[in-house]
Formats: C-alpha cells, sequence, structure tokens
C-alpha cells in the first residue's frame, strides 16, 4: 500500500510522518500495493485530526479521529479503517465481488472471520412523499423535522439529492451522478 500525508494548519515533521507511516504499516496486510492511502493530520482551534481515506475500485474506507494529542490518536484512526475492513471483506464474499477483491491481500481474504455479528441489520424502513423543491427549500425542511439529513427532488436537476447538516454546522449537498459503462 501506498501513502500520501498531508497537513493542515500542522507542520509536518519527519517525527510525525514517521509515527504515521509506522502505524499505518497495520494496513499493509489488507491492501495490495496499487491502493493509495491518503492521511491527512490537521488542527483547528485545540482539536487534532487525522482523516484516512483509502478510496478502491469505486468505493471509499475512511475513518476521522479528533482527539488531544495527534500521536494518541494515530491508533484509534487505524483501528476504525481495520475494523471497516473487516465489515467490507464479509460483504465481498456475500456478493461475489471480483473486482474490489483484487485489492485487498490473499492472505487478507483467505483468513477466517473473526467477526459474525457484522451483518447489516435494517430496522426500519419509512416511505414519504417527496415534493419538487430546491436545496434551500430542502435544509428549511429538514430543520423543520429536526433531522441531520433530508432526501428531496431536486426542481431544477429533476434527480432526487440529499442536504445534510456537517458536524461545523454548514450544509452539505449530495447529488447523484451516474457513471456511464
Amino acid at each position: 500500500m501506498k501513502y500520501n500525508i498531508n497537513g493542515k494548519n500542522i507542520e509536518l515533521t519527519s517525527a510525525l510522518e514517521n509515527a504515521v507511516e509506522e502505524k499505518i504499516i497495520k494496513l499493509n496486510k489488507y491492501f495490495n500495493d496499487n491502493v493509495t492511502a491518503q492521511i491527512t493530520l490537521s488542527v483547528e482551534k485545540l482539536s487534532h485530526i487525522i482523516e484516512i481515506t483509502i478510496p478502491f475500485n469505486g468505493s471509499v474506507l475512511r475513518a476521522e479521529v479528533e482527539g488531544k494529542n495527534m500521536y494518541n490518536i494515530m491508533d484509534d484512526a487505524v483501528a476504525v479503517i481495520e475494523k471497516q475492513v473487516n465489515k467490507f471483506k464479509n460483504r465481498l464474499r456475500d456478493k461475489h465481488r471480483v473486482g474490489a477483491v483484487s485489492q485487498f491481500t490473499p492472505t487478507f481474504l483467505d483468513e477466517a472471520d473473526t467477526d459474525s455479528d457484522d451483518a447489516i441489520k435494517i430496522d426500519k424502513t419509512k416511505k414519504f412523499a417527496i415534493k419538487p423543491m430546491s436545496a434551500e427549500e430542502a435544509v428549511l425542511q429538514m430543520e423543520l423535522v429536526g433531522h441531520n439529513f433530508f432526501v428531496f427532488f431536486d426542481s431544477d436537476s429533476e434527480d432526487v439529492n440529499v442536504v445534510y447538516k456537517r458536524k461545523n454546522g454548514t450544509y452539505g449537498l449530495i447529488e447523484p451522478v451516474f457513471d456511464e459503462e
């Protein structure tokens, strides 16, 4: 696995980069050499944040861990990715996704599963009518119902979109993009 380590509002010293590489090397047992992990270290006010993003074959594994000390939260970020990798491995076996399997090491794929409770269980299903509106109207509706996200039919693009509230208090918009194959 390859790594790209970036800093945001923090000076990347060689000691810090070495510490990150020491921790992230644990993930080498899961991924082949053609997978590149993006690691971003940042400081916002008094919080240190580590983001690890691993895009591969149309999927993305992502961990974001926040704490007071950059060195202490590195293990937590790697543990989050390891948990996601194991869940993803179980889904690969269930769905027989051949393309994604090539991104993992054969040793990892051959390991016996330790967690059988990782099955995804949908506990509740909701159906509701969606009416055409703008993203701004959708944000207002979302705030009215007190949710963190809102699904709506965009009157301009004529697509189903999602608005959501971000951790920093701003809003995000998810617009679908369909790959033409």
